[in-house]
């Protein structure tokens, strides 16, 4: 399966390079890179549950949104390069630490390495379930790959105009992708399963509200529940933070407490019931790990 990097159209970028010679434009090669694998209590509440999710940082990314909370890694800071094999033993490790699950975020780029070391790591009797952490800018043909490697799929819709979706991640074709591939997610995963408050099997969808997008937003949670209704959990979350200055102003700011609660007050007006709403103070730098290689 890694001859898929030879050709790479993995992303919705299709950049159609040999990765084993070149970088595509998630600035990766055809090596696995890792940047943290380790116990992360900052997820929805059925994926962090009590002890954590098994959570692996996984270095490049083919969106890089400009204000990604993530942004040293999106842009190919850091990180260990590691085999198939030793992403099993991470994820075995990680299992006997007492994770949930196994975690992976921004993996898109690496489905390759990922299916085989998923693999490895149930031969080697790896019980957790696995969740697919992602900006949604996939191909459905990509995900179909994964129907018998992922359990629970954790994915954005981040626009749902190609004006958005061009000025911050220059992907004006962001939508129709997070359409698709959704709906295979949906297709492999069609009902969430539940075991002591830990989630089994399902998709989540995280709707990020960005500061002054409040319609924008709400046009995002009507598709959702339109489409899906209670076949999928949203989650709706008010953590934007900027971490760098922006030449968009608007992203030099939180979201204000009347955004947020204007847009849970929408969701709650169409009459959604399975969704996670976040509390308090959570913009802040605390739900950003540091990338210093733990647990590699």
């Amino acid at each position: 399966m890694t001859d898929l990097y030879k050709k790479c159209n993995l992303c919705p970028r299709e950049c159609n390079i040999d990765r084993t010679t070149a970088c595509g434009y998630c600035g990766e090669g055809a090596s696995l890179n890792v940047t943290r694998a380790a116990l992360h209590m900052w997820e929805e509440p059925p994926v962090s549950g009590t002890n954590g999710s098994g959570t692996v940082f996984f270095r490049g990314c083919s969106l890089k949104c400009v204000y990604c909370q993530n942004y040293s890694i999106a842009h190919n800071e850091g990180g260990k390069e590691i085999s198939a094999e030793a992403f099993a033993d991470i994820c075995l490790r990680l299992e006997k630490d007492g994770a949930h699950n196994i975690n992976l975020v921004t993996p898109t780029h690496y489905v390759p390495h990922i299916i085989e070391g998923i693999n490895l790591a149930r031969e080697k009797e790896l019980t957790l379930p696995v969740v697919y952490n992602t900006s949604g800018f996939e191909k459905a043909e990509t995900v179909k790959l994964l129907k018998d490697t992922v359990d629970v799929f954790l994915t954005d819709f981040k626009y749902i105009t190609p004006q958005t979706a061009q000025k911050y991640s220059n992907a004006p074709d962001y939508t129709q992708y997070a359409k698709d591939a959704l709906a295979q997610m949906v297709k492999i995963a069609p009902k969430p399963i539940f075991e002591k408050g830990l989630i089994k099997k399902g998709v989540i969808v995280r709707v990020l509200l960005l500061p002054e997008h409040l319609i924008e937003t709400k046009m995002i949670v009507k598709y959702l529940y339109d489409t899906y209704g209670d076949n999928i959990y949203i989650s709706l979350m008010n953590q934007y933070t900027p971490i760098k200055k922006h030449q968009y102003e608007n992203l030099n700011r939180t979201v204000t407490d009347y955004e947020y609660k204007s847009l849970i007050n929408y969701a709650l007006h169409l009459g959604i019931k399975n969704a996670f709403i976040q509390k308090g103070e959570t913009a802040k730098e605390s739900f950003i790990p540091t990338f210093d290689l733990t647990g590699l």
